[in-house]
C-alpha cells in the first residue's frame, strides 16, 4: 500500500524550476500541439458550420435546454435561466415594431368600444 503512495524526492523533482524550464522549453520547440489545436478548432467550426439548421441540432439544443431547466429546478442554479427579455436585445428593429403596434392597439381600445383580442 505505501509503494503506491509518490514519494517526496520524485515530487520535488516534478516541480523543480530546471524541470519545469525544460516543459517550457519543450513546448516552444516541439509544435506539433499548437497545429493540432488549429486544425481541431477548424474541424469543430466546420463541423458546427455543417450541422447548424439541421433537425439533429435542433434536437441536440432541446436536449441541452432540458438539462439546464433541470439544473434550473432541481438545484435552483439561477445562473442557466435566460433573461425573457433577452430576444429584445437580439432583435431591436422587431422590438420597435411590437412596441409601436401596441401602441397603436392600446390607442384603437381606447378610443373605441370595440375590443380587440
Amino acid at each position: 500500500m505505501a509503494d503506491q503512495w509518490v514519494k517526496p524526492e520524485t515530487l520535488r523533482q516534478a516541480f523543480d524550476f530546471k524541470n519545469m524550464w525544460e516543459i517550457i522549453e519543450r513546448m516552444a520547440t516541439d509544435r506539433l500541439w499548437v497545429y493540432t489545436a488549429l486544425v481541431g478548432s477548424i474541424f469543430g467550426a466546420l463541423f458546427v458550420a455543417y450541422l447548424r439548421g439541421t433537425r439533429i441540432s435542433a434536437w441536440a439544443f432541446s436536449k441541452w435546454s432540458a438539462l439546464l431547466n433541470f439544473f434550473v429546478t432541481r438545484y435552483g442554479w439561477t445562473w442557466f435561466q435566460q433573461d425573457p427579455n433577452a430576444w429584445k436585445k437580439l432583435h431591436p428593429e422587431l422590438t420597435k415594431r411590437i412596441e409601436d403596434l401596441e401602441k397603436r392597439l392600446a390607442w384603437i381600445e381606447k378610443t373605441t368600444t370595440r375590443k380587440v383580442k
